[in-house]
């Protein structure tokens, strides 16, 4: 078509063809015109067709080649990410050895990532093994050594909290440290739950095993599932020395306890009696006082007894009377347990009771034997004020009634079987009963004979077994027992005595409870009725002459002996020409008693190894104060006795863990706290499945089920160990009881974070190529920098000296403020101007690199005893020296020592005002409406003398850095500008200004004023209450005192410089 159209030929075709008339040339040639005019029109639009085309065509290469870019950049993307994730994550690191750590520091802090690997690599290396040949001094810890049926619990973390605090300072510190891990076999805990996990999957008791076959279930037991809290103490970081690792009965320990029961006995001090104990009717055997938890009752209560199918009724005083001879009457008495009047062998009243004087050694008639029961006078016993003034004696079921029987020499009739029962000297009328049915059963009979005289409601205290939650029953039982009496006094003298004292208690407070319990020390009941434990090493010679076969019917024919084949010989000698048999004592010793040796047992002793020479005495033994007594006093007197030297030189009570309400840690209440479940975190949802699977009756589980709603919401959050163990020593300052918050726990986790990013910043600021200084001048660098150097100076000696005094919160407090206050919230910040661009900060750059290392090494080390891991992890990051070889790990590392050079005295006291007028600063800031806070304002200081204008003008740069403000003027009080600014009294010779837009408020400024000087006042009149008491001169150190006259001065300056301002306003 175009081509036919572009042909002269057809245009002269179409004319000369044409039917119409010729047309004229005219026509012709607008014709022709019209013709060229369309032709352009159509030239013009195929033009503008191919355009468009060729647009579209350019449109879809260039979606193509966009397309084909995004892709490009997207997998380019994809790629950097994958790579970035790959540098932020620590490769794989094979147990025990040394954690590889990612290029990139994390983001954030991970207490899961943090604290794996490192505990394995310290473990195998080395670093926690004592070397009895090193020529340092040494410095001893024995863990107090857990059950080991136990699970690592919150009291258990706080031991290994404190005493791990202290054994990697000293290990830092240059000394030679040994810390000694063990756990004790605790007889009765751990044969209960044996006892029940061959019923509960056999249906066998322990006597339908046999003795010999249970003690194997027992070891069977223990290497399977035993020992396990030693395993978690190594998650919580404990640095001990598990090549010394021991159990109470392994083979050196038992051949400790034989030897130690040998020796004293050998001295006389060991004996066997027929003496009362608190006796377990469900384990069959006499358990500690430490066992004994006592309930206080108010009146009448019943209560759940194992082995009764219904609750028992207590706290009630019931009355009957005692037929007397000679038609004499009555005598009416009264006891809450009225089943042991089948026991009674008098009745006592007191000598000067009038009521009673006709009666004075008359008898009386037993109602259901005839026993014939004498009326004594007993002075000690009897108040004649309480209800009738009579009262019964049974010598063989209470502690009073025994010593009455000793002293009047009466009839000890034991009425219980060991598990319970009447026995046949109860009568045939109640023998075989169950000792709470014969207490209703006895009852009837009284009112059935007419001598029942009613019962009332009686406040009481009732023991109860920890172990087995039996009601405990005194009962009169022939038993070992070491006379404690002389060891006592050597034990007391040991903390007592001023010209010769060999051990410290910390608190000192609790001294007093060591005076009172050795000066009233009885002798110390070291049998148990079980067969778990060490077996009394003492042999019953039985004569073929003897009348008696019973063991143990004739005392004199015990041999003590290490072993049978010395028993036999022992016995032969004794016995020489005589026929006779030998039995070993089945029961077995108290477990305090292997625990009382421990310091020694641990170290070797009996025989004389290098440990127990080098590492005995040890330093200190950490422990709760609960066991003050029962296990620290024991160690003392068997320790002197034995080992010829007390057992430690100091002796350190932490606090009692109790919840965040102060209520005592509980199953039954729901506020138990896993240490593990802090660390790793835990769901609600699974806080509560564990209260399902425990043994709490419905109505406890409802109750522990609300409680950890209440208290734990959101279920715990992960926290780590460093975040818990901070924690628990920055707890110890509470008295005698901590009251743990889980919420402080995690502000510490919230803490580590902040140290996580102060290395960070670091490490963005130092740069690759940074190399550490071998030692710094402080003289020559920035005030800020020298600044920093001095308060660290501080903290460090502040800290040393904290923990030489075992003042650990106060410790930690230390490093945390430094930390915090003075590195994080002000040098970190201050120094920040220095990197920028500004070619003038050259010099004050690199002065600022070097303190900023020192200050992390140092506080790092500073702050590892109480946060292991994430110092381990953080320190391993920092640039090395390259001109000094450093130690492979900051466990070895050494511990921060002063540096005279680094105190500043003036430098801190400069920085002290910079940092009152920036604190003023800020203050001003926070009352400006929220859009301005954020805005770099002027401000203005007034300065009252020339000293303060020169420290304010000489460190402009760092008021301006820290209080973010634009410009910092010193004016006079006079200048028109602070018109137009809010106003604060920094101190008495300094005012800060800020400018404000608009109009100043001044009912608003006056307020202001008025506040702190209502503030001031209050901690004024605080510090002259303090000051004026009686006492205070004698009690404060000449030091503090003149701390306190400062203070007084400063405030009372401050108070007349903010009356001045609220009159010039």
């Amino acid at each position: 078509m175009s081509d036919q159209l572009s042909s002269p030929d057809a245009v002269n075709r179409s004319v000369d063809d044409s039917d119409s008339a010729p047309l004229s040339a005219e026509e012709v040639e607008r014709k022709k015109k019209k013709e060229e005019k369309a032709k352009e029109k159509e030239l013009k639009k195929q033009k503008a067709a191919i355009k468009a085309k060729a647009a579209e065509l350019q449109k879809q290469q260039a979606n193509n080649t966009a397309s084909q870019k995004t892709q490009k950049n997207e997998r380019k993307i994809k790629n950097e990410k994958e790579e970035d994730l790959v540098n932020f994550l620590d490769p794989e690191t094979s147990i025990g050895e040394k954690k590889k750590l990612s290029d990139l520091m994390a983001k954030q802090y991970s207490p899961t990532a943090v604290e794996k690997s490192w505990y394995a690599w310290w473990e195998n290396s080395g670093f926690f093994v004592a070397e009895p040949s090193s020529s340092k001094p040494h410095f001893t810890i024995v863990l107090p050594p857990p059950n080991v049926t136990g699970a690592l619990h919150i009291g258990h973390a706080l031991t290994g909290a404190i005493e791990d605090t202290m054994i990697r300072w000293r290990r830092m510190s240059g000394y030679n440290t040994l810390w000694v891990p063990g756990m004790d076999h605790a007889g009765i805990a751990t044969q209960v739950v044996v006892e029940k996990k061959i019923m509960r999957e056999r249906k066998l008791t322990r006597h339908d095993l046999g003795r010999e076959n249970f003690i194997s279930e027992v070891w069977n037991w223990k290497n399977e599932y035993g020992g396990k809290i030693l395993k978690q103490q190594r998650r919580l970081g404990a640095s001990m020395d598990w090549s010394r690792e021991c159990f109470t009965m392994d083979e050196k320990r038992s051949k400790a306890v034989t030897e130690a029961f040998v020796r004293l006995y050998n001295e006389g001090l060991i004996y066997r009696d027929l003496r009362l104990v608190n006796w377990d009717c469900v384990l069959r055997t006499a358990i500690s006082d430490i066992e004994v938890d006592y309930v206080d009752l108010k009146g009448r209560e019943v209560r759940k007894v194992p082995g009764y199918e219904d609750p028992v009724e207590f706290g009630v005083l019931t009355s009957f009377a005692y037929p007397l001879e000679d038609n004499l009457g009555e005598i009416v008495v009264a006891t809450t347990r009225v089943e042991t009047m089948l026991g009674d062998t008098a009745i006592a009243v007191h000598p000067d009771d009038t009521r009673y004087k006709h009666l004075h050694g008359k008898l009386a008639m037993h109602p259901f034997n005839g026993r014939r029961i004498p009326i004594v006078c007993d002075a000690i016993l009897v108040d004649p004020k309480f209800g009738t003034g009579a009262v019964k004696i049974t010598p063989a079921h209470d502690p009073n009634d025994f010593e009455v029987g000793k002293r009047h020499q009466l009839e000890f009739i034991n009425i219980f079987t060991d598990d319970g029962n009447i026995n046949s000297n109860g009568g045939p009328e109640f023998a075989g009963m169950p000792r709470f049915k014969a207490r209703v059963a006895v009852t009837k009979a009284l009112e059935e004979k007419g001598i029942y005289r009613g019962a009332k409601d009686n406040e009481m205290r009732l023991g109860i077994c920890s172990r087995s939650n039996d009601v405990v029953e005194p009962l009169i039982k022939p038993q070992w027992y070491v006379n404690c009496n002389t060891m006592a006094k050597d034990a007391l003298d040991a903390v007592m005595d001023n010209d010769n004292r060999k051990i410290e208690i910390i608190p000192k407070e609790y001294e007093a409870q060591w005076v009172r319990w050795l000066e009233n020390i009885r002798d110390w009941c070291i049998s148990r009725q079980l067969w778990w434990g060490h077996r009394i090493p003492a042999w019953y010679v039985t004569l073929e002459k003897d009348q008696l076969k019973e063991l143990g019917a004739y005392n004199d024919h015990w041999v003590v002996c290490r072993s049978e084949e010395e028993a036999l010989a022992e016995a032969t000698r004794r016995y020489s020409g005589q026929k006779f048999q030998i039995n070993q004592d089945p029961d077995v010793l108290d477990t305090w008693f292997s625990s009382g040796l421990f310091p020694l047992s641990v170290l070797g002793w009996p025989d004389e190894t290098d440990d127990l020479k080098i590492f005995y005495p040890t330093s200190v033994l950490e422990t709760g104060h609960d066991i003050l007594f029962f296990w620290v006093a024991r160690m003392v007197m068997l320790g002197m006795k034995l080992g010829g030297d007390v057992p430690f030189r100091k002796v350190y009570l932490h606090p009692m863990v109790r919840d965040a309400h102060g209520r005592k840690m509980s199953k039954s209440l729901g506020n138990v706290v896993d240490p593990l479940e802090v660390i790793n975190g835990i769901s609600l949802e699974d806080l509560q499945k564990r209260l399902e699977e425990g043994n709490l009756d419905p109505s406890e589980l409802s109750r522990a089920k609300d409680v950890q709603k209440r208290d734990f919401p959101n279920g715990i959050p992960e926290c780590g160990a460093d975040a818990l163990r901070f924690a628990l020593v920055s707890y110890t300052a509470q008295s005698d009881k901590i009251n743990l918050d889980i919420q402080r726990v995690v502000g510490y986790r919230q803490w580590c974070n902040k140290l996580w990013n102060a290395i960070r910043f670091a490490m963005s600021k130092l740069g690759d190529d940074y190399s550490p200084p071998t030692s710094v001048n402080p003289s020559v660098m920035p005030f800020s920098c020298q600044w920093i150097l001095s308060v660290l100076n501080k903290a460090v000696a502040k800290t040393v000296s904290s923990l030489e005094a075992s003042e650990f919160s106060d410790a930690a407090t230390t490093v945390y403020s430094w930390w915090q206050f003075q590195l994080c919230d002000v040098f970190i910040e201050v120094i920040k101007p220095y990197f920028s661009s500004d070619e003038s900060f050259v010099s004050a750059r690199g002065f600022a690199r070097d303190a900023l290392w020192v200050c992390l090494d140092s506080g790092l080390r500073l702050l590892h005893p109480f946060m292991p891991f994430v110092t381990e992890e953080l320190w391993q990051r920092l640039p090395q020296p390259r001109d000094s070889l450093r130690k492979e790990s900051i466990v070895i590392s050494e511990y921060p020592s002063v540096i005279l050079s680094w105190t500043n005295e003036n430098v801190e006291r400069d920085m002290e005002l910079i940092e009152s007028a920036v604190k003023s600063l800020r203050n001003l800031k926070s009352l400006l409406p929220a859009k301005e806070r954020n805005e770099r304002k002027q401000a203005f200081a007034v300065c009252l003398n020339e000293e303060v204008a020169d420290n304010v003008r000489s460190h402009e740069l760092e008021i301006l850095t820290l209080a973010a403000l634009s410009s910092l003027k010193i004016v006079n009080e006079n200048e028109a500008a602070l018109s137009r600014c809010s106003r604060d009294v920094v101190n008495a010779h300094l005012s800060v200004f800020l400018e404000l837009k608009g109009t100043i408020n001044v009912e608003g400024e006056r307020e202001k004023l008025r506040k702190k000087m209502e503030e001031t006042k209050r901690q004024k009149e605080t510090l002259e209450k303090m000051m004026n008491a009686s006492g205070y001169k004698e009690k404060v150190r000449p030091q503090i005192h003149e701390e306190n006259i400062g203070k007084l001065t400063k405030l009372v300056q401050e108070l007349l410089a903010l009356d001045k301002a609220s009159q010039n306003i």
